[in-house]
């Protein structure tokens, strides 16, 4: 076999080794949102120096501890697994309605159910947060009660005749 130099898994075990993936894109990332919503919402008036170094700030302040870069290295993998869901959900829905508008609600659905998958599962790998992760299986009687509730309240809010 020849070898012709460096691989795609070397460059990214080198740019993992050099902290790209832990510091560098959480922060830009971070710089970029605070940026661009001052930017957009002008509360600090239109002076892009001084949004710019509260972005810069800010993006700083939130890689000081290591809370967002475990976080971000929970919660991304598991959604792009959710992700990958979403899109084998609309290629069935795909070639089981042919007309995706007459299924934007099932769509919508699915989609909310993948949210809280990844959201539910990533926190379940909270151990950065002192312990308190838990399990899906052991919250699943609070998340239904929760979606009871939520269910019971938008009757009351939309349904029926008064």
């Amino acid at each position: 076999m020849v070898s012709y130099g460096y691989t795609i898994t070397d460059v990214l075990n080198a740019w993992q080794a050099y902290g790209v993936f832990a510091y560098l894109l959480p922060f830009l990332l971070i710089f970029a949102i605070v940026f661009g919503i001052l930017n957009k919402t002008r509360i600090l008036g239109d002076n892009k120096g001084v949004q710019a170094v509260i972005a810069l700030a800010l993006g700083l302040l939130a890689l000081q501890f290591d809370y967002v870069t475990n976080f971000y290295a929970t919660i991304f993998p598991y959604a792009g697994v959710g992700l990958a869901v979403l899109l084998l959900a609309l290629i069935f829905l795909g070639v089981v309605a042919g007309d995706f508008s007459s299924v934007k609600y099932i769509w919508f659905g699915v989609g909310i159910i993948v949210f809280i998958a990844v959201v539910f599962t990533s926190l379940s790998e909270s151990w950065y947060l002192g312990g308190m992760g838990y399990s899906f299986w052991e919250a699943w009687p609070t998340i239904l009660a929760g979606l009871i509730l939520v269910a019971v309240i938008g009757l009351i809010v939309w349904g029926g005749k008064q």
